[in-house]
């Protein structure tokens, strides 16, 4: 199943983009730049975006960290990784990593933000908790995470879509989710604040990590 995802997730590469702006109503990527301010990274900071796919959110956060920064993109997708690296200009402070959102390859409390956009539910029910548990460990005390997803979209035909996302979680994770988010992030998380987006269709759960 793993090797079938990866594969899914390779061909899927080539459209990404145009997918997740269907979804968002972010044709411009305006809602990535909102999303690396609200982080707070400053100059010569170390931010971690996990599941960063076409590695869309990377360039907004290379400008918060600046050239003595540094930000990481993890995905288990080669394909994703491709285009996110054909997509780089600001590849001093950029650096792609192949792995396992659930198994993080670096040390604990080394980065002061981590971010993931529209790619949380995209993971499996073991999956989900597995990578927060890894945020946490990773990201230094007292610094966020930062979740970014989809609000139930109201047109028809990509709510249809946004449903079938997350039946990819299986059903009653899939519920789970929908009705119960903020007390699933809570068991990993000591302040969790949902804050509106600019377009009105998506959220960012903005997380600190118990001490």
């Amino acid at each position: 199943m793993r090797k079938f995802r990866q594969v899914y997730y390779d061909c899927f590469s080539s459209i990404y983009d145009r997918f997740v702006a269907l979804h968002s109503s972010d044709r411009e990527g305006s809602l990535r730049t909102y999303l690396a301010d609200k982080t707070g990274a400053a100059s010569g900071d170390r931010v971690l975006d996990i599941c960063t796919g076409t590695g869309s959110l990377l360039e907004k956060l290379c400008r918060r960290v600046g050239p003595n920064g540094m930000v990481v993109g993890i995905d288990f997708s080669r394909g994703m990784l491709s285009t996110a690296r054909r997509k780089m200009t600001a590849t001093r402070v950029v650096y792609l990593v192949q792995a396992d959102a659930g198994c993080l390859p670096f040390k604990e409390s080394i980065f002061d933000a981590v971010t993931c956009a529209h790619a949380f539910y995209e993971l499996k029910g073991r999956s989900q908790s597995a990578c927060l548990q890894e945020v946490v460990r990773v990201l230094k005390p007292k610094k966020p995470f930062l979740m970014m997803e989809h609000e139930i979209p109201r047109n028809r035909f990509v709510r249809l879509l946004f449903y079938l996302r997350l039946l990819s979680m299986g059903a009653r994770r899939a519920m789970q989710i929908l009705k119960e988010e903020r007390q699933f992030l809570g068991q990993y998380f000591d302040r969790i604040e949902k804050l509106s987006t600019p377009t009105g269709h998506s959220k960012i759960w903005l997380c600190y990590a118990k001490a």
